[in-house]
């Protein structure tokens, strides 16, 4: 990874800058510098046919001035420390920017989960729960899914978690089985956000084109909620993509809950040009589509490019190219600095990840006080909560932007900095 790219770096320089342009009290930028805590263990694990394997975990803990650390733990082949590290800087700031008693985390095993059987893989996971499992609790640390992990990984979790202390402990994770304590809602929680936030912002910028058109790179949990949802309320989806290609149709893909069948049922979205609920290449001329790379998506021409999978996909080689008149941050840090400077010159807004992919840990939060309080609240009252905080949030950061005339990236860390120092300004005394 070029140092430039390098997530650790770029989260350190986006500190730095807004540390400097609000004369954040010097104690306090030392303190958010590093991370509080960095654990490494070594995951030795059997498998079925026999094999020793060790597998590498991480849980990095950056901060908890504003309450637990909070964040995902994926399960990825390129999890890597610098990553971990700059994910857990990341959760910090969308915690307090969305305004939730949290800190930041954030945790991965370095492993391709789609080699591993479902036995391997629970074994792994309870074998990396009982390596962390002093670092972790209701009121220290409380994981969540991320990249290839889901609520069954976060049921194995807490159900470790729980013997390993001799009770029950529901909130030592958020993101779980609806019937194993998971809040209604929280699946299509950070997508349903995104379409909060996105509308909210279209709203402040005045962009009151009917039927937009999106490309979403990234078809996995986000990516097709997300899209979904877009569709449900008039967008136009054009092209979806995931790791191995995906499908561009200028007059855009008429069904997203068939290409979820799809893509479940074959492992991939390239081919799935659907008529009806019939899902075949052979339409792909009447439908007008083509089949393009996760490259190629990001370079088409519509009105909304939403990146929804890994980080660094916009970057100095590619952001020249970029057509989209918005970029809307569903995934974790997919847009290098060079690319971001581009972006702005080109006059691209660029709604950033801690702002546009803050309804997971929105409703992870309403989940955890409802494990702590043991209360149950329906998918209503769940979406309604959700859709005050994400348009409270789009609304604090516009008018910051306005107020010091900087991006909206550069307002979103300026208010979660802020919420910080007040925060740790109270404590220190």
């Amino acid at each position: 990874m070029e140092n430039n790219n390098n997530p650790w770096k770029r989260s350190l320089n986006e500190l730095k800058t807004i540390g400097e342009k609000i004369s954040l009290n010097v104690m306090l930028f030392s303190v958010l510098k590093a991370p509080d805590r960095i654990v490494e263990v070594s995951l030795p694990l059997k498998m079925d046919n026999g094999e020793i394997k060790i597998f590498k975990g991480f849980r990095v803990q950056h901060n908890n001035i504003l309450g637990p650390y909070k964040g995902g733990i994926r399960y990825h082949k390129n999890v890597n420390l610098d990553e971990i590290k700059a994910l857990a800087f990341w959760m910090t700031m969308k915690n307090a920017l969305i305004d939730v008693p949290f800190g930041g985390g954030k945790g991965g095993i370095k492993v391709d989960p789609k080699t591993l059987s479902e036995g391997e893989l629970e074994k792994l996971t309870r074998l990396f729960t009982k390596r962390i499992k002093d670092v972790i609790g209701p009121h220290k640390d409380v994981p969540a899914p991320d990249v290839n992990t889901n609520s069954k990984i976060m049921a194995w979790i807490a159900d470790e978690y729980s013997k390993l202390n001799g009770k029950d402990a529901l909130a030592v994770v958020t993101g779980k089985p609806v019937e194993k304590g998971g809040s209604e809602g929280r699946k299509e929680a950070t997508g349903m956000g995104g379409m909060y936030a996105l509308a909210a912002a279209l709203k402040k910028l005045e962009f009151d084109k009917k039927n937009p058109t999106v490309a979403v790179s990234g078809f996995g949990n986000v990516g097709r909620y997300i899209a979904s949802f877009l569709q449900s309320n008039g967008f136009k989806i054009v092209a979806v993509s995931d790791s191995k290609g995906g499908i561009y149709i200028p007059d855009g893909i008429s069904d997203i809950e068939n290409l979820e069948k799809y893509k479940e049922s074959k492992g991939f979205l390239a081919g799935c040009y659907c008529v009806g609920s019939v899902c075949d290449i052979n339409n792909r001329e009447k439908r007008g589509g083509k089949d393009i790379s996760p490259k190629e998506l990001l370079e088409l021409p519509v009105d909304i490019l939403i990146p929804a999978a890994l980080e660094n996909v916009i970057t100095k080689e590619n952001a020249d190219k970029i057509q989209a008149k918005i970029v809307f941050e569903m995934a974790n840090g997919p847009t290098t600095l060079e690319a971001d400077e581009i972006l702005s010159k080109k006059g691209i807004t660029v709604i950033p990840d801690i702002l546009a992919n803050s309804g997971g840990v929105a409703v992870s939060y309403f989940e955890w006080y409802q494990n702590l309080h043991n209360e149950k609240w329906s998918k209503d009252e769940v979406f309604k909560k959700l859709k005050q905080k994400m348009e409270k949030a789009v609304d604090n950061v516009f008018e910051t932007s306005k107020k010091f005339k900087v991006t909206l990236r550069e307002a979103s860390y300026i208010l979660a900095l802020k919420k910080i120092e007040s925060v740790w300004g109270n404590k220190k005394d």
